[in-house]
């Protein structure tokens, strides 16, 4: 097997490099220029989430913006506290099984001296630790401007450890089942974004719409915002797909390369797309090239850069198809969660397996395609009914919905006694009827 991308976790480790498979039991020596790369990369992930509440927060209502940015800002404390309480356990605990990892690293214990790779175990924990934050962050995009503030923080801690931490335990440990299994994801294009893209989803079936939807157009009310978080997000990607590596090495530049090449391909097809039909726009750019490289994280170190082009511009498409189709399917998907990560992560999931041989890499394509299939749907019907049944638990302790009249006027003087402009009287930012009655 050519260079793993599952380095990241804690366990002994086979990699195989040029054809030699390196001894299991060689004693790992630690790397201070890879360390140095983790740190950096560390803090690029955790800037996405800010960048992440900057692109949801342009385009919700001008009176819910504090609301949206803070259901991505409590995410990283919130994960944080749990991440270091259980959840790195569960997710990559020394001496699980093929669904859960153990209880060993309760608390973080145990890794002060440890070695992933070549970078301190506590750095690899650190650098996870931001992959679970903006995981939770995605799904608020489905439900702004009418969830509770408090239900949303319950079914986070819940949804964190119940969910995301066993499903990377499944993908990214060498005890998880489908990383035995051979399925292929090099940053998160399942045990992320498809994860928190169809958890979105069912959370906007079971919270209902928002009121008059779909004949009230709730227009961004800040696009500046919008094309800052996107950088942000960009910005903060590389550490996000390069990172991965686990170290400063050459998989980590091709890692890096397709995270530029695909996102540029997704939103010139993005624009393409808008323009056959009216004006390119500039919530448009972002978001294409957001979807750019929701797609490409699975595939980032199995592709060569000619197929980043295909993986970019396939997730683009197929994406906007689904926008386009979103309102057939019933729920009010706010800021189209499910169409930008979770169609995105499938297709980015698949593409990986029918191009890895770019590379190299994986298994023969209608064997690898195999495998990424049962990755996608084991993740789906995993997220799915998982995010459906805790969000009933919560729906018991506590109603999952503000008020009417909360809503309609806007959620952030309700829910945190603040509003995010001093002249929010103006009318910035109000919904538009456009039809109907």
């Amino acid at each position: 097997m050519s260079l793993t991308p599952f380095l990241r976790t804690p366990l002994p480790l086979i990699v195989a490099l040029g054809g030699v498979a390196l001894a299991q039991d060689a004693a790992p020596t630690l790397n201070t220029g890879d360390t140095a790369w983790m740190l950096v990369s560390a803090a690029l992930v955790l800037l996405m989430t800010p960048g992440l509440a900057l692109f949801y927060g342009g385009l919700t209502r001008a009176q819910s913006v504090l609301n949206t940015m803070m259901m991505s800002v409590v995410s990283i404390g919130l994960v944080g506290v749990l991440w270091m309480l259980a959840g790195y356990s569960i997710a990559f605990g020394e001496g699980g099984n093929a669904f859960v990892g153990s209880l060993a690293n309760v608390g973080l214990n145990g890794l002060t001296d440890g070695l992933t790779g070549t970078i301190p175990t506590s750095v690899f924990a650190a650098f996870q630790a931001m992959f679970a934050i903006i995981a939770l962050a995605l799904i608020s995009g489905a439900v702004v401007e009418r969830m509770r503030f408090g239900a949303f923080v319950l079914f986070g801690g819940l949804w964190t450890l119940l969910i995301y931490s066993p499903l990377a335990h499944w993908v990214w440990s060498a005890d998880g089942w489908l990383f035995k299994a051979g399925a292929l994801d090099f940053a998160g294009g399942t045990v992320i974004h498809l994860s928190a893209g169809i958890s979105a989803l069912v959370a906007a079936f079971v919270l209902g719409p928002r009121i008059g939807f779909p004949r009230s157009a709730h227009v961004p009310h800040n696009v500046p915002l919008v094309l800052l978080g996107a950088g942000l997000l960009w910005f903060g990607w590389m550490g996000f797909n390069a990172g991965s590596a686990l170290a400063a090495n050459q998989t980590a530049g091709l890692a890096f390369l397709t995270t530029l090449i695909a996102p540029a391909a997704a939103m010139l097809t993005w624009l393409g797309l808008e323009s056959s039909r009216g004006k390119p726009t500039a919530v448009g750019a972002a978001t294409g090239l957001v979807v750019g490289l929701v797609a490409i994280t699975p595939a980032c170190a199995f592709v060569s850069p000619w197929a980043a082009v295909i993986v970019g511009a396939a997730g683009a498409a197929a994406s906007y198809g689904a926008v386009q189709l979103k309102h057939r399917l019933g729920a009010d998907d706010t800021l189209d969660v499910f169409a930008c990560h979770g169609v995105a992560g499938i297709v980015g999931a698949l593409l990986t397996g029918a191009l890895a041989w770019t590379t190299g890499q994986g298994r023969p394509v209608g064997e690898q395609m195999a495998i990424q299939l049962l990755s996608v749907a084991a993740s789906l019907v995993w997220a799915g009914a998982g995010s459906f049944i805790l969000l009933k638990l919560v729906s018991v302790v506590m109603p999952l919905r503000i008020p009417a009249s909360q809503e309609v006027g806007g959620i952030d003087i309700s829910a945190h006694s603040e509003q995010g402009y001093a002249d929010s009287e103006t009318g910035l930012g109000a919904p538009v009827f456009v039809g109907g009655d």
